[in-house]
C-alpha cells in the first residue's frame, strides 16, 4: 500500500553541476525538494520506487543500481538508483559514484535523464530507509496504463512510498522550451491544487493531448502516483513549492 509520495520537478539544471553559476536560482526548490523526501523517511516505507519520464512509453524497470549521468549536458557526473556502492569508491548508498566506478552495476539501460534527477536527489539527502527501485513512463502511456501500473507498484510491499519525478508546462513565457502559451498557466494551476488535494480524479482525468502540446514531462509519472494511491483514501496533500523559473511550471508536493 502506499503510505507517502513526494512530488519533485525533473529539470538537469536541478544539479548544481549543471546548472553552474545559474544555481543559486533554484536553491529554494532544492530545499523544497530534501523537505519532501524527509516526508518520505518518516514513512518508514519497506520500498521506495523511483518514478520519472522516459523517452519510451513504458513501463520500464530500473533496478537499484542502475547507473545514470549528466554526461549530455556537459558534466563528468554519474549516479546510481540507491545503489551500494564498494566501499573503496568512497560514497555513500545512492550517492554519486566517480566517473568510471561501474563494478556491480546491473546490466540493462542507464536511468533517463528525469530518473537520475531522482537518483541524484537521494544520495544528496543521504538516502538509506529502505530499498530503491525506478519505474519509467512516457507521454504516450495512456493514463488507463498509468493507473494500473500505480496499483501494481503500490502493491509490491506492505509500506511503498513514491518519489515522483517530473515537470509541468514548459511554455509559460516567450523565452519557455516551448514558446508563450496561453493555455500553460491555468493548467499548471489546476495541477498544483490537485497535488496539493491529493485530488487523485483531477490527476487522472488530465488532458494527454494538451499535456503533449504544453511539453509537460510529468503527466504520466502523476497518473502513476494516482493509480498508487486509490487504495488509501486517508492520504493528505501538501504544496510545498510553485514557481516558473525559466518559463518552466516546477512543483514540490508531498502526499501522507
Amino acid at each position: 500500500m502506499l503510505v507517502a509520495a513526494a512530488v519533485c520537478p525533473c529539470p538537469p539544471l536541478l544539479v548544481p553541476e549543471v546548472a553552474a553559476g545559474a544555481a543559486p536560482e533554484l536553491d529554494t526548490a532544492r530545499a523544497a525538494c530534501t523537505d519532501a523526501l524527509g516526508v518520505l523517511a518518516a514513512a518508514r516505507p519497506d520500498l521506495l520506487v523511483v518514478v520519472g519520464p522516459a523517452d519510451t512509453a513504458g513501463p520500464e524497470a530500473y533496478p537499484q543500481g542502475t547507473p545514470g549521468s549528466f554526461h549530455g549536458f556537459g558534466v563528468g557526473l554519474d549516479v546510481r538508483l540507491g545503489a551500494d556502492v564498494p566501499p573503496e569508491a568512497g560514497v555513500r548508498p545512492g550517492s554519486e559514484v566517480p566517473h568510471g566506478a561501474d563494478r556491480g552495476t546491473p546490466a540493462g539501460p542507464a536511468l533517463p535523464y528525469g530518473l537520475a534527477v531522482g537518483a541524484w536527489l537521494l544520495g544528496r539527502t543521504g538516502w538509506a530507509d529502505a530499498p530503491v527501485e525506478g519505474r519509467g513512463v512516457g507521454e504516450h502511456l495512456t493514463a488507463e496504463r498509468c493507473a494500473e501500473e500505480g496499483r501494481a507498484v503500490a502493491a509490491r510491499a506492505d509500506r511503498v512510498a513514491l518519489l515522483v519525478m517530473g515537470d509541468a508546462s514548459a511554455c509559460r513565457t516567450l523565452k519557455a522550451p516551448g514558446y508563450l502559451d496561453e493555455r500553460a498557466a491555468p493548467f499548471d494551476a489546476e495541477i498544483a491544487r490537485a497535488l496539493g488535494a491529493a485530488d487523485t480524479g483531477a490527476l487522472l482525468g488530465l488532458d494527454t493531448g494538451l499535456a503533449r502540446d504544453l511539453r509537460v514531462s510529468g503527466r504520466a509519472p502523476w497518473q502513476v502516483l494516482a493509480g498508487a494511491a486509490a487504495g488509501n483514501a486517508s492520504l493528505g496533500g501538501t504544496l510545498l513549492y510553485e514557481d516558473a523559473p525559466y518559463g518552466v511550471g516546477y512543483l514540490v508536493a508531498t502526499w501522507s
